[in-house]
């Protein structure tokens, strides 16, 4: 049986598959493949107990670009895109990924550019029609050509040798059960039935206005953006910024006091990964 081993991020910078965190005020950036072939969304599991372990940790990082194109991680349950799909190289095994663990071709394993890490995914061949069910654990490939990079194992299974098409659906059911049971969160539910309710913590003083905006996530669906946004109301003024396809959902006009706060806050209550953008443009999160 396979271990999960709890290291430090990758950082060996090997065959476009390593993490990079550098910022960018470019647009999202896509393959450019359209959506006519795509093939219905199923949500039966391989039967590989590791797709659904626990991960050393929940991992989502900071917006980031690859040659002038932006790529900003979030949480999406309705990502379905198509592109091309690459093969990890099997030199990177033992290596350690993005969530933490350690790097086996043999498993069903495979990277991406915004997805949460780990996130439980079905790829299908449009070439051939095959799926598999995969885990991502590792962002990548860091080129633009490619959406995704998948184990040896699992291009195996829908008959990939080299490059193909593909179509890339979230399982939103299995991510969301991967990620509680990485961030422990069945744990907490049954401590809170014996013990007694914690109060709510007191939302963020903010100002009424300011240069810095906080990004906490970018996805496709507007009615989660905006669902998000609600639930964020008590940090600042969450709205809803629509930019080409994504729904951008950000807590804006911060003075730099306040939006150090509430990426504080977002982190400690919420374990998220924010982003800051100062009049617009990219900036460090931790350089306020």
């Amino acid at each position: 049986m396979k271990k999960i081993v709890s290291l430090t991020v990758l950082t060996a910078l090997v065959a476009g598959c390593m993490d990079l965190n550098s910022k960018s005020d470019a647009t999202y950036g896509y393959d450019g493949f359209s959506e006519e072939q795509l093939a219905p969304a199923e949500s039966t599991l391989n039967s590989n107990a590791y797709l659904m372990a626990a991960a050393p940790k929940y991992y989502i990082g900071s917006p980031y670009k690859i040659e002038d194109i932006q790529y900003v991680p979030g949480e999406d349950l309705t990502y379905n895109q198509t592109g091309v799909a690459g093969i990890v190289p099997v030199e990177l095994n033992g290596s350690k990924t993005s969530d933490g663990e350690t790097f086996d071709s043999n498993q069903l394993v495979a990277t991406s550019k915004t997805l949460p890490l780990p996130s439980i995914v079905k790829v299908t061949n449009l070439d051939n029609g095959n799926s598999v069910v995969v885990r991502v654990n590792n962002r990548g490939p860091f080129v633009n050509t490619r959406i995704m990079d998948l184990s040896s194992a699992a291009a195996q299974q829908i008959g990939m040798n080299g490059t193909a098409k593909v179509q890339v659906q979230v399982l939103a059911d299995e991510s969301i059960a991967v990620k509680k049971a990485t961030l422990g969160e069945e744990v907490k539910a049954e401590a809170a039935t014996v013990e007694e309710k914690p109060a709510e913590a007191a939302p963020v003083a903010v100002a009424p206005a300011g240069d810095y905006s906080v990004q906490v996530a970018a996805v496709y669906s507007e009615d989660n953006a905006n669902a998000l946004a609600k639930e964020l109301a008590s940090y600042g003024n969450a709205v809803v910024v629509h930019e080409a396809d994504m729904y951008k959902v950000r807590i804006i006009d911060l003075d730099a006091a306040n939006a150090r706060r509430v990426i504080d806050a977002l982190r400690t209550d919420k374990g998220m990964a924010p982003g800051l953008l100062k009049s617009g443009k990219w900036v460090n999160a931790d350089s306020i």
